[in-house]
């Protein structure tokens, strides 16, 4: 079994460096969650947090336990993978949803549907 203390510095600074930024972004999209007014505003801050908080912590992942087995661990890339792709998808039909609702309802905040 290996031990943290066999992990070299700059991997050790590099992870801390990766972990801290992905966690700001987290907090910066959260806080954008609380800040914001509107559902379509306040959709839009989370979604760039996590997206770019979690790659960062991915990353992080991928070296740290790179380096600590000497080999490339590649799990975190279908995470990735996965979160790239579906949190925009999620974004979009939760926006499109609202928007639909506010339409229906005659809501003022939103623009009139397109004409054909």
């Amino acid at each position: 079994m290996t031990h943290l203390a066999e992990i070299p510095a700059w991997a050790a600074v590099l992870t801390a460096v990766l972990l801290l930024t992905g966690a700001v972004l987290t907090l910066i999209g959260t806080v954008g969650l609380l800040r914001f007014d509107s559902f379509y505003q306040r959709v839009h801050a989370p979604t760039l947090g996590s997206t770019l908080g979690i790659g960062c912590i991915l990353l992080a992942s991928m070296l740290f336990f790179s380096v600590l087995e000497s080999r490339a661990i590649i799990h975190e890339l279908l995470i990735t993978a996965l979160m790239v792709v579906t949190t925009p998808i999620t974004l979009m039909l939760l926006a499109r949803a609202a928007l639909y609702r506010d339409r229906t309802e005659g809501s003022d905040e939103v623009p009139p549907p397109p004409s054909d």
